[in-house]
């Protein structure tokens, strides 16, 4: 393969197609679904990033296109020469453009579509110009004054657990050490400490931090899902709750709460302190619940910090993005 590099830390799950010279930093995670991610040439996924795509929303990604620290990008269309701000968040079936910036911490939401040239800031994310010659020259710049694009070499890495990847990496701390039932599975770059109880047939992606060091439990449920690069703590005289079936997207925060079973959480979002979420809660991207918020059962919430937007009538499916 010619100058890809991948750092040791990263991990690349399913068939992935990648361009000559991409690099992947540490802790970023790339994850595809039934053939279902592409990047172009001299493309850039810096540290602890998460990209994802599924058969029903596919991720591409144009040539060098840079991603920073810690953004997640699920199913989009991403075009070439792209500057994407630290902790951007983008979903499933948003298009963008070339040349496009985007501010950090801005959120694209599902279904947008962003024209060639636009600078993106905000949450959800809003066109405030077009580029100016400054900007072009930045791109220019960032890119050693060669932003030709030149030819598609395709090569395919192809990647997936084995049986013997399945433990990721367990700690005491004092007297405590996790237990894990033994239909649950933890990726290889998973870290668990301290006092920690994964139930049946839960899922703990690559890069999950699971971090049970003060004096109340974490414990977990059956049949969750805790998806890549996502932390959950809590703090002294907590503890931190999560009921069966529950779905957390990638990027998450979760600390000290408790969430009730069948709820998702989507990608980027953070939960604080002494929060308690019901069940059927679907808690929307980049969304922040602040310390002690209470919501019933069946809320849809939303917002920075979270407000209720609507009540799920149905029993949350499972999204696309969260099969593994």
């Amino acid at each position: 393969m010619s100058h890809i590099k991948i750092d040791d830390s990263a991990r690349l799950i399913g068939k992935i197609r990648l361009g000559n010279n991409v690099y992947v930093a540490q802790g970023s995670v790339l994850r595809s679904v039934d053939d279902s991610l592409i990047i172009g040439s001299s493309t850039m996924v810096l540290e602890n990033s998460v990209l994802l795509g599924t058969s029903a929303h596919p991720l591409k990604v144009g040539s060098k296109t840079v991603f920073g620290h810690k953004c997640i990008a699920v199913g989009a269309e991403i075009g070439n020469l792209c500057e994407i701000g630290n902790g951007v968040i983008m979903l499933p079936g948003c298009r963008i453009g070339n040349m496009c910036i985007f501010g950090e911490g801005t959120i694209i939401p599902e279904g947008s579509i962003i024209p060639d040239s636009s600078v993106v800031v905000g949450r959800p994310g809003r066109i405030i110009r077009k580029l100016t010659l400054d900007d072009e020259n930045m791109i220019l710049r960032m890119r050693n004054n060669d932003i030709s694009l030149g030819e598609y070499v395709e090569n395919i890495i192809e990647n997936n657990p084995k049986e013997d990847e399945k433990l990721g990496k367990l700690y005491n701390y004092g007297a405590k050490y996790p237990e894990i039932k033994e239909s649950a599975f933890l990726y290889d770059t998973a870290e668990i400490t301290g006092d920690v109880i994964v139930g049946k047939n839960s899922v703990i992606a690559s890069g999950v931090k699971i971090i049970g060091n003060s004096h109340g439990p974490i414990k977990i449920g059956n049949n969750v899902k805790i998806l890549e690069n996502t932390v959950l703590h809590l703090l002294p005289d907590n503890e931190l709750i999560i009921e069966d079936d529950v779905i957390i997207g990638p990027g998450c925060i979760i600390h000290g709460t408790t969430i009730g079973s069948n709820s998702i959480i989507e990608s980027g979002a953070i939960v604080c302190d002494y929060s308690k979420l019901g069940k059927n809660t679907l808690v929307k991207s980049g969304t922040l619940i602040k310390q002690r918020s209470v919501f019933d059962d069946n809320e849809i919430l939303e917002g920075f910090p979270a407000k209720s937007i609507g009540k799920n009538k149905e029993l949350l499916k499972r999204p696309a993005w969260s099969d593994l």
